[in-house]
């Protein structure tokens, strides 16, 4: 009991440091909020000064016509939203703000109270206080003592196992004869014998360490300091706190610290190259398992083998020297989720990237885990709508299924994931993009898209740009979809963007041969399949008894040339549900987007569209690619007959209808219309280049004059006889 009354001691006098350091905490908040008030009057300022609209000269009763008014108060009404999307950002703002900058506050004050600290417990009284119980800490280490498999194994093969005691001062002879006879004692059992070695360091501070193999036993004043940093730098701040809550919640911090002995094991860095380094020690680790340097960076193993441990470096690794000390960190590889990290651009360790500040969330998830297994999944059957015509027709994606995207370079790939994303908006559909080797432009290019179109309040960007290392890269997508996970689990639907796994597949193979694992075809590891089938099986539609939430992926792959055979397209094409393959020639031909409808699939099929889209597309496939077929043909000859010029006509005003500009998705009530009309030759007089006009007119006309008919169709079911004749009826009265 003694030794627990020493730590709650510690404790006391750190929180003692906390009710004296009120003045200069008082003293930091001041500054604080002369900047935050200095900031957020020229906020105000610049809102109150904004540009005011240009006033229409008042006009005379009548003068405006009907359509003038309704576009005038649409305006108004938009300017209303706009205004009020506006102020929500300020407001918001604001708050980060303030929060951010009393979290700035909070560091000074941790950084402050360590070095009070340490400077209190290392001269007198309370270093010779600290040495009064020494004995009670080692009897409190000894008392926590056990053997790992680790050290177990290293038994089998040696009679030796290495102690080292490790104290700020010299310790007398009973506290060593203690360390001795009690692990002498641990060893008996297992016929082994213990080398003893005792050490001195001062930066100890106080207290001791027991070392037995690769398990360090820490009940130093040094590791109480580290271990109460890291659990006060993540208690939650709300940003309207005062000097005085601010103490008092440290104070509670502090106060409410387990007291315990620290476990952990360390091992040695035996050498640091290209991100990668190699370590010994560390025996009872596992794959995928965090560890952390002396110098704070982390890593995550990757490799381990009989005598060394491989291990990927997330950060910069320059500073990382060989013979320097490296510790578990007690984790498998996570990162943070949770609804915070919406709207925001994050790297793969969930860090922020958009200047937005802190992202304040306790939920992590780990990056790898087991995918559903088959109980807990039921059949995809409700769609996720692209809003594009020529996917939602043809190839349509069922919320839960895995649609690769795949063409060569610039065929458009990211803009049918982007307007993918653009089009779930109100549809409760939480949307990651992950950008994997991608440019920092591209990626920026893409978040201003989707805030244009109001897309990021219910997206998550993970980007890995190429500038980053080959370890952020490859974990990426595994970061992105424990993200998408923790949404999923909880009964939403997810849809998640990886771009792209080409790039990914070389990260891995890059970390592979550093590794020194052997290479196979194209230079690429074996289990490179392994890879993207371990990550693509995570994404499922869950059945109603494991939470009924999704995950619908989209992987995007770049091939050359067109090769869809190569190595890498054929793994993914064989794990995923399907795939959009995006033709060079059509593209270059101005059809948009460029769907090979030939080379295009969807294992799901109809069952992911709605009755009135696979009442009008049940022919369509057969049509465009008899179209195709004769096109290739029909160059060759001069003279058509008037059948087969009929279906060439047909073909190519349906290959116009399914012209789509990008950032434009449609309801899918009208792409079924548009679809509708030109099948049942309505459009045959409208020339191809004016389908998009045709098309407008159209969903005007039915809107303005047809609203019942409108209200029909959305409900997604199939035409009966009478609607469909109703339909063709406003058809030909609108168009």
């Amino acid at each position: 009991m003694e030794f627990i009354y020493v730590l709650i001691n510690f404790l006391l006098l750190v929180a003692l440091l906390l009710l004296v350091a009120r003045k200069p905490v008082a003293r930091i908040f001041s500054g604080r909020r002369e900047r935050l008030n200095r900031e957020l009057d020229e906020a105000d300022r610049a809102m109150s000064e904004q540009a005011e609209l240009p006033q229409v000269p008042p006009r005379g009763p009548g003068e405006l016509r009907p359509a003038a008014r309704e576009e005038l108060a649409r305006i108004a009404e938009a300017g209303q939203a706009e205004a009020g999307r506006i102020a929500a950002g300020y407001e918001a703002g604001c708050a980060e703000l303030r929060r951010e900058l009393v979290s700035q506050a909070r560091e000074e004050l941790i950084e402050k109270l360590k070095q009070r600290v340490v400077e209190i417990l290392s001269r007198e009284p309370g270093a010779s206080r600290l040495r009064e119980h020494e004995y009670l800490f080692t009897e409190r280490i000894v008392s926590c003592i056990s053997l790992t498999p680790g050290d177990m194994s290293y038994l089998d093969t040696h009679d030796v196992l290495y102690v080292t005691l490790t104290s700020a001062h010299e310790l007398p002879q009973e506290v060593v004869d203690l360390v001795k006879t009690r692990v002498q004692a641990l060893l008996d059992r297992v016929g082994g014998k213990p080398s003893l070695w005792v050490r001195v360091d001062p930066s100890l501070i106080g207290g001791l360490t027991l070392r037995i193999g690769d398990t360090i036993y820490d009940c130093s004043v040094s590791g109480s300091i580290y271990y109460l940093d890291r659990a006060l730098r993540k208690r939650q701040i709300r940003g309207d706190e005062t000097p005085e809550d601010l103490l008092d919640d440290l104070m509670q911090g502090v106060l409410s610290r387990e007291v315990k002995v620290h476990q952990f094991q360390r091992g040695r860095v035996l050498s640091v190259s290209d991100g990668i380094c190699w370590m010994d020690g560390l025996s009872d680790i596992m794959y995928g398992e965090v560890v952390e340097f002396d110098c704070g960076e982390r890593g995550m193993v990757l490799d381990i083998e009989p005598d060394r441990i491989g291990c990927v470096i997330y950060g910069k690794y320059e500073h990382i020297e060989s013979g320097s000390r490296v510790r578990r960190v007690g984790r498998i590889a996570s990162v943070p989720v949770g609804e915070e990290l919406l709207g925001r651009v994050v790297d793969p360790l969930g860090s922020p990237l958009d200047g937005k500040g802190r992202i304040w969330t306790t939920e992590r998830r780990p990056i790898e885990c087991r995918a559903p297994g088959i109980p807990d999944r039921t059949a995809v059957s409700v769609p996720l709508h692209t809003g594009i015509k020529a996917i939602d027709a043809l190839v349509p994606i069922g919320r839960g299924q895995r649609e690769l995207i795949i063409g060569d370079r610039q065929t458009g790939k990211t803009s049918i994931a982007i307007d993918a994303i653009i089009n779930q908006k109100g549809k409760h559909v939480v949307c990651i993009y992950v950008a994997i080797g991608q440019k920092d432009t591209t990626v920026a290019d893409v978040r201003a898209k989707l805030e244009k179109y109001g897309a990021m309040e219910y997206t998550t960007i993970v980007c890995a740009a190429a500038s980053s290392s080959a370890s952020m890269q490859y974990i990426a997508p595994f970061a992105g979809t424990a993200l998408g996970e923790y949404f999923m689990y909880a009964g939403r639907d997810v849809l998640i963007v990886y771009d792209d796994l080409s790039k990914h597949a070389v990260a891995y193979r890059e970390l592979s041969l550093l590794l020194h694992r052997p290479s196979g075809r194209e230079a690429y590891p074996g289990d490179v399949f392994y890879l993207h089938s371990r990550l693509l099986e995570r994404s499922a539609r869950l059945s109603p008894e494991a939470g009924g939430g999704s995950m619908t992926a989209l992987p995007i792959i770049e091939t050359q040339a067109g090769d869809i055979s190569a190595y890498i397209p054929t793994n993914v094409i064989s794990i995923t549900d399907g795939q959009i393959f995006l033709e060079t020639d059509l593209f270059n031909d101005g059809q948009r987007p460029a769907v090979n409808v030939g080379l295009s699939v969807s294992r799901v099929g109809s069952a992911a569209q709605t009755g009135l889209m696979k009442q009008v597309s049940a022919s369509l496939r057969m049509k465009l690619a008899q179209y195709r077929e004769l096109a290739s043909f029909a160059q060759f000859g001069s003279e058509l007959d008037d059948n087969t010029r009929g279906v060439l006509d047909a073909g190519e005003r349906m290959m116009a209808a399914l012209r789509q500009g990008r950032y434009a998705p449609l309801p899918d009530w009208q792409q079924a219309l548009l679809i509708f009309a030109v099948s049942e030759g309505f459009a045959n007089q409208v020339p191809s280049e004016r389908m998009e006009e045709y098309g407008e007119r159209l969903f005007d006309g039915f809107s303005a004059s047809h609203p019942e008919l409108v209200q029909t169709l959305m409900s997604g079911k199939k035409m009966t006889p009478d609607v469909a004749a109703a339909v063709r009826a406003a058809i030909g009265e609108v168009a």
